[in-house]
């Protein structure tokens, strides 16, 4: 009986060494193909611009493009006017949800008249004439037929097949990596890595089913964040398997807050109406973690409930995008900038009072996208940089937490066994794990703290191979290029800087965890994005993801394009 025991651990022995060189080579190619298949349609669609109006000038007839649109005489202005008498940034036409319009003097000198009468803000009729700087002009709406037709021509998103058939992919994927970590995982977290992993697969399947439902099957951007929700799941059965039962668990709330924001977003003027509610929250959640949070490792920015941690900082950036976004909508208005820039100022000295640096660059990042995108200016953004600069210098000088990090970075080899400890050994298992990684469960970085989240990058290197961990980084890169290039094309200001800054804050994160990790730039502890283990991080990516949504401009993709019950768009 002995003997036969002997053969049958043999046996299994030799399977799983078979099983794990066949899926260190598989997994790549399965995730090479999904990266291209969701890739692709985010970012060689056609880029058609909706066309909402028509304004008739002296000089012909222009297309407007956009739900706010500056009228002047600068080049960069949407309808451009070539006049002394026009100021640079005169005027703001403005397109709302119920299909109305309005014209705004934004300070000119000449100002701006309606049928003849002088006017700050007005609500403008079809017939109506504008005059600016002396050249008159009418707006023509375009019909309800005419926004049907113009939208049919627009690229359609994916079909339901294309979804299913990416969504299957992964499915597989997640199969074969499941398995892999079964075959060496200890009999107490067995159950737990089930839950983890067939929790991932049955809410995607439930999500993309609701989308088909909704008439809305693209399912790119949401397949992107599975997947790497997916490899943070590998990394938790690997360091820490029981906790990815509790992992899981924070993924449904992640989904749940992605579809409430992408709800709030499908009505611009819904949207920004809750502004101040989340400015005021954004705040608060920061002076609860500095009234009441638990300092770990220097940074006090944990709030303990019971046995459960929370970062509410994580939460303040969904907060600060829909801030940004909704004040600065309206086109260079210096009073919003002003209360946007005093706002952010508020938001990074709470994090710099609670000594959480990283965070608070993120936030400065995501501020310089929002101003830039809204002002266009360079000057802001090199004064904005140039105050960041003092203020880091000062942040060293009284901070003993962040200069640790700064006197250990590029010096870690000095200290291997105490400031450099988790770097050099990270550093280490990325280079055993070579192209291909070791297999699931055959890293040695489990043992080094936190390999589960701010050197995560490490631990999926080390057991899946660099080609994953980098394909991991391209997929926040894609998101970020599909921003960037539906930007131009926003029907409102609104959804562009809202995804702007959302992408931006993801990408600042995964450059930073990596980078981190790399010892290119200092360890600060960032998340990346999906993929680490914390529950407030899953939950306020899922939010940032929402923004990222509503900047698709896809026919049946879009959060922020209605469709009625005959499958047309629409805007009420």
């Amino acid at each position: 009986m002995e003997e036969f025991l002997n053969l049958f651990t043999q046996a299994d022995a030799v399977f799983f060494n078979v099983y794990t060189q066949i899926l260190r080579y598989l997994a790549p190619i399965l995730t090479a193909l999904l990266l291209l298949r969701c890739a692709l349609p985010l970012l060689v669609f056609r880029r058609e611009p909706e066309i909402w109006a028509l304004l008739d000038l002296p000089t012909g007839r222009v297309a407007i493009k956009h739900w706010e649109n500056i009228i002047g005489r600068s080049p960069s202005s949407d309808v451009v006017l070539d006049l002394a008498t026009v100021s640079k940034n005169h005027a703001v036409l403005t397109r709302y949800d119920d299909g109305s319009w309005t014209i705004a003097d934004n300070g000119s000198k000449s100002g701006v008249k309606v049928n003849g009468n002088k006017v700050q803000i007005c609500a403008l009729e079809p017939e109506d004439v504008i005059e600016i700087g002396g050249v008159e002009m009418t707006l023509k709406p375009i019909s309800r037929s005419q926004e049907i037709k113009l939208a049919h021509l627009r690229t359609k998103a994916s079909s339901n097949f294309d979804s299913i058939a990416n969504l299957l992919l992964l499915t597989v994927l997640q199969s074969l990596l499941c398995l892999g970590y079964l075959m060496t995982a200890q009999p107490g977290s067995v159950l737990s890595i089930l839950l983890g992993f067939g929790g991932i697969v049955a809410l995607q399947w439930l999500l993309l089913a609701f989308y088909i439902l909704i008439r809305k099957p693209s399912f790119e951007v949401e397949t992107i964040a599975f997947f790497l929700c997916t490899m943070g799941m590998t990394a938790i059965a690997s360091v820490a398997p029981l906790e990815a039962g509790k992992q899981v668990l924070a993924l449904p709330l992640g989904v749940i807050v992605f579809l409430g924001i992408g709800w709030a977003l499908r009505a611009r003027e819904r949207a920004k109406s809750v502004r101040y509610l989340a400015a005021v929250a954004g705040i608060g959640f920061l002076v609860i973690t500095l009234l009441f949070g638990k300092e770990y490792y220097g940074a006090k920015n944990w709030i303990i409930i019971g046995g459960m941690s929370f970062q509410l900082s994580e939460l303040s950036k969904i907060c600060f995008v829909f801030v940004g976004a909704s004040a600065m909508d309206r086109i260079v208005n210096k009073r919003n900038l002003i209360l946007f820039i005093v706002y952010s100022v508020i938001i990074c000295g709470c994090l710099a009072l609670m000594n959480d640096f990283g965070t608070a660059l993120i936030f400065f990042v995501a501020f310089l996208v929002i101003a830039y995108m809204r002002s266009g200016s360079v000057g802001t953004v090199a004064l904005a940089c140039t105050s960041l600069g003092f203020a880091g210098v000062i942040a060293l000088k009284i901070a003993p937490h962040a200069l640790s990090r700064f006197t250990t970075w590029r010096h870690i080899w000095e200290d291997p066994y105490g400031a450099g400890y988790q770097q050099t050994r990270a550093l280490m298992c990325i280079a055993s794990g070579g192209l291909f990684g070791l297999g699931a469960n055959q890293g040695w970085l489990d043992h080094v703290f936190a390999a589960d989240s701010d050197i995560v990058f490490a631990t999926l290197s080390e057991e899946w191979g660099l080609l994953m961990a980098v394909m991991m980084v391209l997929c926040v890169l894609v998101l970020g290029l599909f921003v960037l290039r539906a930007a131009s094309i926003q029907r409102s200001s609104f959804y562009a800087i809202g995804g702007g800054a959302a992408a931006a804050i993801l990408l600042v994160q995964t450059i930073l965890n990596v980078l981190g990790t790399l010892d290119v730039l200092p360890l600060t502890g960032v998340t990346f994005p999906f993929v680490s283990n914390g529950g407030s991080s899953m939950i306020g990516v899922w939010g940032l993801l929402a923004f990222v949504k509503a900047s698709d401009t896809r026919q049946n993709a879009s959060f922020a394009v209605r469709q009625s019950k005959e499958g047309r768009p629409d805007d009420e």
